[in-house]
């Protein structure tokens, strides 16, 4: 058993001051308020619910800020940044991706995130060939986890086409293709894998999009791990929404209400090019908005209509996508100042009951939970034990409390904030670093001079 003792928690049923929580295996036992802190009790200034980072593309962390220079093309667009990252990827191997991607669930527990979402899509050897186990790559973002000890929902990916017309897919894209018989059995193939992990990893589906993913491979993967998480990117680029209208005849989220058995189980992606009476109808479902600010903010994606969104009683979370930054604390305020400029407007989400910063936290980890397939989003007992702590002492936080002290934090502060991260009661980051830091940093930086040297 371990023993948290806060000055102050954001608990389920609000904020509260003096809290011991108790965490026996992965879950929380029990949690007082009012208390003294017991003898060998873990002390922390703020205890809150850590999100789930509900999605990452791993590998494209060692590409960052690679992709900032212009090109030929007098326009450059998200269509001439994907042509470069497929170009990088050409260059890994599974040992890389093993290493980045440990890397990257580091950096991901030391910005509070308790879990990593991972949208996979990278499953075959370049040239297209699939490894000796067609899992391979799964395998090893499974032992990324196992050695950073942060929560996984993994989400194999199925990737068939290169558009809606059902082109070959080209060369660095030929590394995401399966078909759905061979998409099953590889998605048999990471199950086998997370079984070497805690109790809590979790195992989703991912069709990748309505651009790459055919109506019949859809609905194999929604037959294929019934109630299980299910992802897939949606109205990010007016050029995707042109195609998917041209070839399905509705603009994608239209043809997809209409089509799919939407409900809580799914998770849509970006989402920033939805007419409003698509926000409205798609937040009806229960299925979570997965937002990435930074990334989209980076790929000119467009921004998402969260204000209506939350309107309309919608449930959000988000992720780190490109993995450019990995900022717990930027992507809720990109996410918040977005909605501001579009809007000229401030506290664009916040409610009387709530400030901006604690809705955004509160619903992320509500969101990310529940996109994640994990029953946790919550400081309850019950929940599985996701939890991070502040260090109020930082000079962005001294003196601060409550509503107030989230809104410091995301608006005036930044990660370093963080003090402890537990992933399942696993507590993975101790005065602010993870507990294998160095060997993980030390592994990283090897791939990034190997690529340099290709």
């Amino acid at each position: 058993m371990q023993t948290i003792w806060a000055e102050q928690a954001l608990l389920a049923t609000g904020w509260a001051r003096d809290v011991t929580v108790e965490i026996v295996g992965d879950r929380i036992e029990a949690v007082e308020t009012g208390t003294l802190p017991q003898p060998g009790a873990h002390r922390v200034g703020a205890l809150l619910p850590a999100p789930a980072n509900l999605h990452s593309h791993a590998f494209q962390r060692a590409m960052a800020g690679l992709t900032e220079a212009r090109g030929p093309d007098p326009r450059d667009s998200f269509w001439t940044w994907r042509q470069l990252m497929f170009r990088f990827l050409d260059r890994l191997t599974p040992e890389d991706v093993q290493a980045i991607a440990a890397f990257v669930q580091m950096e991901m527990l030391e910005a509070g995130y308790a879990c990593n979402v991972e949208f996979h899509y990278l499953h075959h050897a370049p040239g297209g060939a699939p490894y000796a186990r067609l899992a391979e790559m799964s395998e090893r973002i499974a032992a990324a986890a196992r050695d950073t000890g942060i929560g996984l929902t993994l989400l194999p990916v199925l990737y068939q086409y290169g558009g809606c017309d059902r082109r070959d897919l080209g060369p660095g894209q030929i590394r995401f293709g399966n078909d759905p018989d061979r998409f099953a059995t590889l998605v048999d193939e990471a199950a086998a894998a997370l079984r070497a992990l805690p109790a809590d990893a979790r195992l989703g589906i991912a069709p990748h999009s309505l651009r790459a993913v055919s109506p019949e491979g859809l609905a194999a993967c929604i037959e294929l791990r019934p109630g299980a998480p299910l992802h897939m990117h949606l109205a990010e680029q007016l050029a995707e929404v042109e195609e998917v209208e041209a070839a399905y005849g509705a603009r994608p989220t239209e043809w997809l209400l209409a089509n799919a058995p939407v409900d809580r189980h799914w998770c849509l992606i970006h989402c920033t090019q939805m007419a409003r009476a698509e926000t409205l109808a798609l937040a009806a479902t229960g299925a979570v908005a997965g937002l990435c600010p930074i990334t989209e903010s980076s790929l000119g994606d467009g921004i998402f209509d969260g204000v209506a969104w939350a309107g309309a009683g919608g449930t959000f979370g988000v992720g780190s996508d490109s993995n450019i930054r990995i900022a717990l604390t930027e992507e809720l305020r990109t996410l918040e100042h977005t909605q501001r400029l579009r809007d000229r407007s401030r506290a664009a989400l916040a409610t009387p009951e709530r400030s901006t910063g604690r809705v955004l936290l509160e619903e992320a980890a509500r969101g990310g939970a529940q996109a994640a397939g994990r029953a946790a989003g919550a400081v309850a007992a019950g929940r599985l034990a996701d939890l991070m702590a502040l260090d109020c002492r930082h000079v962005d936080l001294e003196g601060r409390e409550g509503d107030t002290l989230l809104d410091a934090w995301i608006f005036a502060s930044d990660d370093r904030a963080v003090s402890d991260v537990w992933a399942a009661g696993r507590h993975r980051v101790q005065g602010g670093r993870h507990v294998g830091r160095e060997g993980i940093v030390k592994a990283y930086r090897a791939v990034l001079r190997r690529l340099r040297a290709l």
